[in-house]
């Protein structure tokens, strides 16, 4: 079966794949229908997958307009983890329903996101239909919120298999079972027929990313993924991303408040604050040379193993600004611990290429001294 196909390829017991399998021996799955017919096939190696451009989203409320996004640009590859961080609030989540056009009707979205080429901004209902949950997908941030309890976890996620390709009913519970073998659940076919109640918090996140898998999309959306889970879980869920990565060429946006989970998996980091991206690089880059004031700030504010005799954590003074409301100026500097007057508080700065694939929205970037831990 080809790459083009219009049902993917699910293991026969004693088979191998078809010649045209890809990494991790699974096949290019392609939409049926899509925003503009043409994302078809599976990405190639350093292909961009997503570019959003100059994203504003705002939300009419009785008290104004409330800016929730505000100029946000970035890239993502195939095959690449960008982790998204910042305190609650600062337009994480609302950036990735943006993408994926979930948000309410009172909710205004201007800019630009492509898709493998295609606007996805201004695309009908159907067109979007066809490509979440197909070629970009999404695991929720409260898995026992997302998963319907009244239905069984297969049931589930053959939903998300049928709704995009034509299976017969034995192909499709193979193919659940399969899922629910790739991200590491023991005895898939009985866990396939239990409920969620019935799975622990790590086993509920599993199953999320199986639906989210289910169609091999070209870009994965994890929205907190490792929230309320213990450390060894968390490790545990973060394997099962790199293992898909490694199968589908996947591109992962990993939206999270852990800087720790950040640092193992991400290729690149965008920092958001009220509503901004403030600062984006390599990991290496914004653990080792942060160049923002508040990233600096977030850094400081982690506990460290190598700090004799406790003490009190640092942490960054006063509260993020109200969206309805902001300050003049750059968003920060009424925390920042190295404002200036009179041109901190004067225009927003812009997101300036400082090289090597960096970005920082900061007027005194050049000035700071070089950051270390405290």
């Amino acid at each position: 079966m080809s790459a083009g196909s219009d049902s993917p390829w699910v293991p026969v017991a004693g088979a191998g794949p078809p010649s045209d399998a890809g990494p991790g021996g699974l096949v290019d799955i392609a939409p049926a229908d899509d925003a503009a017919g043409a994302i078809h096939g599976r990405a190639a190696a350093g292909e961009k997958i997503l570019e959003v451009r100059d994203l504003d989203v705002s939300f009419s409320s009785h008290e104004g307009p409330v800016h929730a996004v505000m100029g946000v640009d970035f890239d993502l590859a195939a095959g690449e983890t960008l982790g998204v961080v910042g305190e609650s609030g600062s337009g994480k989540t609302v950036t990735s329903m943006a993408i994926l056009g979930l948000l309410p009707k009172q909710a205004t979205v201007t800019g630009s996101i492509r898709f493998r080429g295609v606007e996805l901004l201004g695309a009908s209902a159907e067109e979007m239909r066809s490509v979440r949950g197909n070629r970009i997908a999404m695991v929720f941030q409260d898995a026992l919120t997302a998963l319907n309890p009244v239905y069984t976890v297969g049931d589930q996620i053959s939903e998300m298999v049928s709704s995009h390709h034509d299976m017969g009913k034995d192909e499709l519970r193979e193919r659940v079972v399969e899922l629910l073998d790739i991200v590491g659940l023991p005895n898939p076919a009985t866990r396939a027929d239990q409920y969620p109640h019935e799975f622990s918090g790590g086993m509920r996140q599993r199953a999320m990313i199986a639906m989210a898998i289910a169609n091999e999309p070209d870009l994965l959306i994890a929205d907190e993924p490792t929230t309320a889970l213990d450390v060894t879980v968390q490790a545990q869920v973060m394997e099962v991303f790199e293992r898909i990565q490694e199968r589908t060429r996947s591109a992962l946006l990993l939206i999270t408040h852990d800087l720790g989970v950040v640092a193992g998996v991400a290729d690149r980091v965008m920092v958001m604050y009220a509503g901004r991206n403030v600062e984006m690089g390599t990991v290496d880059d914004i653990f080792y040379d942060p160049r923002h004031p508040y990233t600096r700030g977030l850094l400081d504010s982690l506990p460290r193993l190598d700090q004799v005799g406790g003490g009190r954590l640092n942490r960054i003074d006063g509260n993020p600004p109200s969206l309805l409301n902001l300050p003049p100026g750059c968003s920060f500097w009424p925390r920042c611990p190295d404002v200036e007057r009179g041109r901190c508080d004067q225009e927003p700065p812009p997101l300036e290429s400082i090289g090597s694939g960096r970005l920082v929205a900061c007027v005194r970037h050049a000035e700071l001294p070089r950051w270390e831990a405290s």
